[in-house]
């Protein structure tokens, strides 16, 4: 590959990057600031109320304990709406035809959807951060991990919305998947609770789902405590990664939901 190929690349990744993290940033208190004080809601009823009635969770104290699942529940919320809502309005504005007939490979468009849902993600799990501060000392036990596990999940769930976004036909389908399915498994992902406290049946079921992984993993960068060994977090979202990078690079290059 020439370098003036990768130049023309680079230009064309970075200006859809642009374009997405312009779109949520100009309206931060549509995308930004609703997610930031459904938050603080959740550390006032349960950090606050629910958790002095329930005590230590794993040793630590319940409102400390459930920060670093509220960061990453705000973190896969925001990247996958805002890649499937931006690609669906792409499709409904009938202009991401342009960017299919253009001379620039599906990957770099998948990059450049992925990155912007990355942006917005980290920006809402950053000032999640920030207002867990108000309720809850900041605690980090290995940076690195959190960084990565972070950017890891965000990537997946910006690949999730981009394949919801493409088979989506009508602006209700976009909101099917995060009802019916994100939703139920964030809230069973161990993000107010240790997977210590269900029955066997139920630690084996909710060990089917990739967001305790995420959550558990997150959780061990910041307290220190896991459940799971971190290597195996690791991978599983890695494969998840993998997986939904290879269904969404057929999709496109087939232009299901695209070409009629």
């Amino acid at each position: 590959m020439s370098d003036s190929h990768l130049r023309h690349y680079w230009t064309a990744f970075r200006t859809i990057v642009t374009k997405e993290v312009l779109r949520f940033a100009r309206i931060w208190v549509q995308t930004v600031l609703p997610p930031v004080i459904t938050t603080a809601l959740y550390f006032i009823i349960f950090g606050g109320l629910i958790g002095e009635r329930i005590g230590d969770m794993e040793g630590y104290r319940y409102m400390d304990f459930i920060v670093p699942g509220l960061i990453m529940l705000a973190v896969i919320t925001n990247s996958y709406s805002n890649v499937v809502s931006s690609f669906f309005g792409s499709k409904f504005q009938r202009h991401i035809e342009e960017l299919l007939v253009s001379p620039i490979p599906n990957s770099v468009i998948i990059l450049g959807f992925i990155f912007g849902g990355v942006a917005r993600g980290l920006s809402v799990g950053v000032a999640v951060l920030l207002v867990s501060l108000f309720f809850s000392p900041l605690s980090i036990h290995n940076p690195l991990v959190m960084l990565v596990i972070v950017l890891m999940t965000s990537v997946l769930f910006a690949l999730a919305g981009l394949i919801n976004g493409v088979f989506a036909r009508t602006f209700d389908d976009i909101a099917i998947v995060p009802t019916f399915v994100l939703t139920p498994l964030t809230y069973l992902g161990g993000v107010f609770y240790s997977i210590s406290l269900l029955p066997e049946f139920w630690q084996g079921v909710s060990m089917l789902n990739p967001i305790l992984y995420m959550v558990d993993a997150f959780r061990y960068g910041s307290l220190g405590h896991s459940d799971f060994p971190i290597a195996m977090s690791f991978a599983i979202i890695a494969g998840f990664i993998a997986v939904f990078y290879g269904v969404a690079l057929v999709l496109l290059n087939r232009g299901v939901g695209i070409r009629s």
